[in-house]
């Protein structure tokens, strides 16, 4: 029999996960322990997955002008979330991010789970940070299971889908980062779930992904779309470019595809809906 999957949190990922989980789903604003608890009785699930969380109305740097709702939802939720869970005997499972960490491409190998976090530049990465390292001590007694995810591409058109920001945006970077394609961020969350996994696992395909390369892709098939290259480090953005490692995951079991062999695949099927 499948586990009974309650999701907190209807976002992007959230209402993802509802889908191909056929999970129940909770709009309830967490604001306290006793939140959280009538939810959980009433669903009665055997596993939750927090997929709340603030990553600001245009982008992370929003987190900065609104530090109450950031702490709240990055912050204090999932550990009122683990409270519950354990209370409960269940299992729950946190989607977090790959954004918390400096990184140096010349010197730096792709990040491990056990690389303790490091980038306290912005008030998003700092707020994950925090709710990360409890749960991560929670998870060796346990049942808590936390998946860093990292700018997701999805093959369905979402405003948080990395192709619809960048097809907005019109200029892009060249520099690699390490992304979650989400149709294979499902399937190892299936995997991880049926092994019954606790702790730390990256859940990013294999790579770094350049945003050019993506947008050449979209231009095959969109020929009268137009990008423009440039230069990162003349835009004094705060931001975290990074490759993270998918050892430990493929060591559960699980391969994630390279990143290159997915783009063509995801664009067709984002440009049939």
């Amino acid at each position: 029999m499948e586990p009974k999957v309650l999701i907190f949190g209807k976002g992007f990922i959230g209402e993802r996960l509802a889908r191909e989980f056929n999970a129940e789903v909770t709009e309830r604003m967490i604001f306290k322990l006793s939140d959280a608890q009538e939810e959980y009785e009433k669903y009665k699930p055997d596993i939750i997955i927090n997929c709340i969380g603030y990553t600001g109305k245009n982008n992370v740097d929003d987190c900065e002008l609104d530090k109450e709702m950031t702490l709240t939802a990055n912050s204090f939720v999932p550990i009122l979330l683990a409270e519950v869970a354990l209370r409960n005997k269940i299992k729950l499972i946190h989607i977090s991010s790959g954004c918390i960490y400096d990184y140096d491409y010349e010197k730096s190998q792709p990040i491990t789970e056990e690389e303790i976090p490091h980038f306290f530049d912005l008030f998003y990465s700092r707020s994950k940070i925090y709710s990360e390292r409890a749960l991560e001590v929670l998870s060796k007694t346990y049942n808590i299971l936390i998946t860093r995810i990292r700018i997701p591409l999805d093959d369905k058109p979402h405003p948080k889908n990395i192709i619809n920001k960048l097809v907005k945006y019109g200029k892009v970077i060249d520099v690699p980062n390490s992304v979650t394609y989400i149709p294979d961020f499902v399937q190892a969350m299936r995997h991880l779930i049926k092994i019954d996994a606790k702790g730390i696992y990256n859940v990013v395909n294999k790579g770094g992904l350049r945003y050019p390369k993506l947008m050449e892709i979209y231009k095959k098939y969109v020929p009268d779309f137009k990008f423009e290259v440039i230069d990162y480090h003349k835009l004094g953005l705060v931001r975290t470019n990074l490759l993270m490692s998918t050892s430990k995951l493929e060591k559960s079991g699980f391969r994630m595809r390279e990143i290159d062999s997915v783009l063509e695949e995801c664009v067709q099927s984002y440009l049939k809906k």
